[in-house]
């Protein structure tokens, strides 16, 4: 899977790279913050796999990266403590669960049970 023709390791360390070489010209930034950044952009490359590869695991992806971009507006300064955190990641997995539902189709048609249906 590519991006622009590269793959995603490729692409990922070129940004960290690049933040890094900021950071060194004077972009100030902790390293944590560094830290975060990466995560946030590795949880964003792995939302973009996932709907490109089509694999069933886009909400997973999606969770996964709300949680790191969470993370980095905490670490740039975004004064939320851990409720007010969990209120805005309860509503983003209940939002994610009610597109999922739409996504998911059961396996063996309704009204016929799942022992007629293998047979």
């Amino acid at each position: 899977m590519k991006i622009f023709g590269r793959e995603p390791a490729l692409w990922l360390g070129m940004l960290a790279a690049l933040l890094k070489m900021l950071t060194a010209f004077g972009l100030d930034v902790t390293e944590t913050q560094q830290t975060l950044v990466n995560a946030f952009a590795a949880a964003a490359v792995g939302v973009i796999l996932a709907v490109v590869a089509k694999v069933g695991a886009v909400a997973a992806a999606i969770l996964q990266a709300a949680q790191a971009a969470m993370a980095l507006f905490v670490g740039f300064g975004l004064n939320w403590g851990t409720e007010k955190q969990g209120m805005v990641m309860a509503v983003v997995a209940a939002a994610l669960a009610l597109y999922e539902r739409t996504q998911v189709e059961a396996p063996v048609p309704p009204g016929i049970p799942a022992e007629q249906a293998k047979g």
